[in-house]
């Protein structure tokens, strides 16, 4: 992408903002990038600084490619837009409780890690501002998504991410609140109070989000709030589950369910680094699938499959996972034959050890389950990655021959116990890369495999071969969502909320 001129138009900007995470934002503006897409808009997502370790791999700058949260890799893709490190150009992907490493543009910056949270926005800004005027120059429509609530009073002072945004770009904005948590009105009154008059004026409509009942039953609210900050509500959107998006930061839906009769029941444990879980949201949508969060052994007592997910730290999961005895009922499910399956960081906890010479993730023994170790280098591996399952027998045996894409994301490189290979046990290779790297191994009997691919259960293909049913596709996600809000927001305004006049900015 080349550096907008200063005297080039820059697109208009929609910012959706919310009265707290989780109110709605990451789905909304999904919603609003498809809707607008499809009135035949160039539209390009926007978030400067999420946090997440749900995190996908994308085109950089001078081809090289980088990480952005999941959440803006979905709403570029449900804009019609190539996914780009400047659609997210600052990642937080919480290590500790206290702790997140930093990546700018797509590339961990180390020296960001380290610096205090309140010093880093000086340093950031120019790049997000940069960012930002990219995707204007080049697009018709930018869809700008916030971060937690607007009127954090405490960190307003150093804000990058929510209302210096919005006035930086003059964005027409939207507040959304989750209204089935109680307190709605009083959470956007509160969020529009709080704020300084120039920042009230940028907001254009209140959206009420998860409804469950009667919306008539909801005047004289709506008129009174309007008549306290002139602002409407425009939307009042139903409680929809069934959207087929994964949930944005971290969160997921804890309900066990299956559409239909349930034929497989599939454990994903739930560390508390847990990363990338957004990949097994198809598992939630294939019919006779129960897909199931476990962070106990009865949680996994009669699963059919176990997985051991991406982690952003693998040696305290694994810690944590001892402590649960989650180790144990692991082992005695391989035993038995059944099957386990590890991604990434899963894949390195299979093994015999994890070898940490640089401090980056910790030294820890593995579960031994398949004879690999792991040693974490400096440099991160963060690429796209197509692949093919060579010839093999076992559990996923009907992946023999298929080629896969996917992307990778880690430090740590996998190879051959060779102590091990030496008295007979041999991990076989049982995915490749193009380039004939090893990205996939099993053991000997076949029950137990590991992936450095992400993105498995993504692949239509991989999904047919396993389960035999088709899952719901992202098209149909992306469509439905552009109905949804079309059908429930206030005929007319989506379209005049673009045609009012902005200010030079």
């Amino acid at each position: 992408m080349n550096t907008p001129s200063t005297h080039q138009q820059l697109a208009p900007c929609i910012m959706v903002l919310g009265t707290s995470s989780n109110a709605g934002k990451s789905l909304l503006t999904t919603a609003l990038c498809r809707f607008y897409a499809r009135q035949g808009l160039k539209v390009a997502p926007f978030k400067a600084q999420n946090m997440s370790n749900n995190a996908r791999v994308v085109q950089g700058p001078h081809q090289q490619e980088g990480e952005i949260g999941s959440a803006q890799y979905f709403q570029a893709l449900a804009a019609k837009a190539q996914p780009h490190v400047s659609m997210n150009p600052l990642l937080l992907k919480p290590e500790k409780d206290t702790q997140s490493q930093v990546v700018l543009m797509g590339q961990v910056n180390q020296e960001l890690s380290l610096m205090p949270w309140r010093n880093r926005s000086t340093y950031v800004w120019p790049v997000i501002a940069s960012a930002l005027d990219e995707l204007r120059a080049h697009n018709d429509l930018v869809i700008i998504e916030g971060a937690g609530s607007p009127a954090e009073i405490n960190l307003h002072d150093s804000d990058i991410v929510n209302m210096k945004v919005a006035l930086y770009c003059n964005a027409n904005c939207l507040l959304i609140t989750d209204i089935d948590r109680g307190g709605a009105f009083a959470h956007l009154y509160g969020t529009w109070a709080l704020l300084p008059a120039q920042e009230q004026a940028l907001f254009k409509g209140f959206v009420l989000n998860m409804f469950r009942g009667d919306a008539s039953l909801l005047s004289p609210a709506p008129e009174m709030l309007e008549e306290k900050t002139g602002i409407p509500t425009v939307a009042t959107l139903p409680m929809w589950r069934e959207h087929g998006l994964p949930e944005e930061d971290g969160v997921f839906d804890d309900r066990s369910r299956s559409r239909g009769a349930v034929q497989n029941t599939i454990a994903v444990i739930a560390w508390p680094r847990i990363s990338n879980l957004d990949e097994f949201q198809p598992l939630k949508n294939i019919p006779g699938v129960l897909l199931r969060w476990a962070r106990t052994p009865a949680d996994v007592a009669d699963a059919d499959i176990i997985i051991l997910p991406g982690s952003k730290h693998t040696s305290s999961d694994l810690t944590w996972m001892r402590h649960q005895g989650l180790d144990i009922s692991i082992s005695d499910h391989a035993a038995k034959g059944k099957t386990v399956l590890g991604i990434c960081g899963g894949l390195q906890m299979l093994g015999e050890a994890l070898i940490d010479p640089y401090g980056i993730d910790g030294n820890a023994p593995g579960l031994g389950l398949l004879p690999l170790v792991t040693l974490f280098e400096r440099e991160k591996i963060v690429k796209r990655s197509h692949a093919k399952f060579t010839p093999f027998s076992g559990s996923f045996d009907a992946l023999a021959n298929l080629a896969v894409s996917g992307y990778e994301i880690h430090h740590g490189q996998t190879t051959q116990h060779l102590g091990m290979a030496t008295a007979g046990s041999v991990a076989q290779v049982i995915l490749k890369s193009q380039d004939g790297k090893p990205l996939g191994w099993t053991n000997q009997r076949g029950n137990v495999l590991g992936l450095y691919l992400h993105g498995l259960f993504e692949d239509a293909n991989a999904l047919k071969a396993l389960f035999g049913n088709d899952a719901p596709t992202l098209e149909g996600s992306f469509e439905g969502l552009a109905d949804y809000i079309e059908k429930h927001f206030t005929p007319g305004f989506l379209k005049r909320l673009i045609k009012e006049p902005l200010q030079n900015s």
